[in-house]
């Protein structure tokens, strides 16, 4: 059996690989420094005391600094037991981190609930509603008191009363460790836990064994996801810019060739209307040369 001490944050989700959602409370959970070893020889029982949070020298009692000057360690805000047979091995000084517990343990989660004040018994035990019609005389009461002649002088204890509600120690069983990072110093726990938040909690090992044990699947690596997505993206820019280039190449190409070839065409039609114009002088050459010779005399006669 082990535990440790942590501070509730907040709840979230967190998605695995296939999409499957759980509903999580994260849990800061600093290194818990060892400041004392009860042992059955002095104490009568074995437990460590841990310090939790560090707290300024000024505001420790001279009991508490001596608590903490000979374990060798900063003063602390908190001092808590932890008892658990694999806990033996730690030594003053020592620290117990986030890691002590693994993605699938299940463990019981130890709280403060949240006060409600003083409360009825609709709300405190769930009673069931009277009557709403105005003539019924009983609307949220606390019901019958009668025992069934057994003790008439007296309410049986454990009745249930109005009364203060909350603000008491509660504990969450069998809930299911999620994730786990000592670098970051926080521990994800299935469901709902005592407390409300910034609250210390404990966590400890389950001390009832789980009807229904269920596998936690491997969680989405978001970094890893993000970065695989940006570089697909990237990669998929690429490609429509190398397409957008390969298009505007093609046409450009096109583009040419139409321009090439509508140069080809003006220089043949050029080349036709000279060699038009040249056969055209020839012929008008030739025209002229023949009116410009003269008949001889007596040819014709």
């Amino acid at each position: 059996m082990k535990s440790i001490i942590g501070r509730k944050i907040g709840m979230t989700e967190v998605y695995a690989e296939d999409g499957t959602m759980y509903a999580v409370t994260v849990v800061e959970v600093l290194p818990n420094v060892v400041t004392q070893k009860k042992t059955v020889e002095k104490d009568g029982y074995v437990a460590l005391q841990v310090g939790y949070e560090d707290k300024k020298e000024k505001n420790v009692t001279k009991p508490l600094k001596g608590i903490y000057t000979k374990a060798n360690v900063a003063p602390k805000a908190h001092l808590y037991e932890l008892k658990g047979d694999e806990l033996a091995n730690y030594e003053v000084g020592a620290e117990i981190k986030a890691d002590l517990f693994q993605v699938g343990d299940v463990v019981d989660v130890i709280g403060h609930s949240k006060g409600r004040g003083f409360s009825g018994v609709i709300k405190r035990w769930h009673n069931k509603i009277g009557p709403k019609g105005h003539g019924s005389g009983y609307h949220r009461g606390q019901g019958s008191f009668a025992n069934n002649g057994r003790d008439n002088n007296r309410v049986i204890p454990g009745k249930h009363m109005s009364g203060h509600m909350g603000n008491d120690q509660a504990t969450v069983l069998n809930a299911r460790v999620i994730a786990v990072d000592a670098t970051k110093n926080y521990i994800l726990v299935s469901g709902g836990i005592p407390g409300s938040k910034l609250s210390i909690i404990t966590i400890r090992s389950a001390v009832k064994p789980m009807k229904h044990p269920v596998t936690i699947k491997p969680l989405l690596d978001r970094a890893k996801y993000e970065a695989e997505l940006a570089e697909k993206l990237a990669a998929q820019e690429a490609a429509k810019e190398q397409a957008k280039a390969e298009a505007k190449a093609k046409e450009e190409a096109a583009k040419k060739a139409a321009e090439e070839k509508k140069a080809a065409e003006q220089r043949a039609a050029e080349e036709a209307r000279k060699a038009e114009e040249a056969k055209k002088a020839a012929a008008e050459a030739s025209e002229t040369k023949v009116e410009d010779v003269e008949p001889v005399n007596g040819e014709n006669k």
